[in-house]
């Protein structure tokens, strides 16, 4: 059976990699931000720190690249903890 363009264009989309951003929110500690980098993400002390100064200066850090559904539950992960993240699509 060939495959439609629509279902083409949405394979083809979920394939691409995808990017988890957070954003600089008025709110949250830095120390909080930085934990919670750790405990989502597994990162070091240093590289959680390292992408929380990004979020903090530039107003927003990614961080992380890969399949869109692991994305998401990222997002998910981060919402629950009460911070500012979304989802886009990472350019090649």
């Amino acid at each position: 059976m060939a495959e439609t363009l629509a279902e083409k264009e949405t394979r083809t989309a979920l394939d691409l990699p995808w990017n988890v951003v957070v954003h600089n929110d008025p709110v949250n500690l830095m120390s909080y931000v930085t934990m919670v980098f750790q405990r989502v993400f597994g990162y070091s002390r240093d590289r959680a720190e390292r992408h929380m100064l990004e979020v903090h200066y530039q107003g927003r850090s990614i961080l992380w690249t890969g399949a869109r559904e692991k994305a998401e539950l990222f997002v998910q992960h981060l919402h629950g903890y009460l911070l500012l993240a979304t989802l886009e699509k990472a350019e090649r």
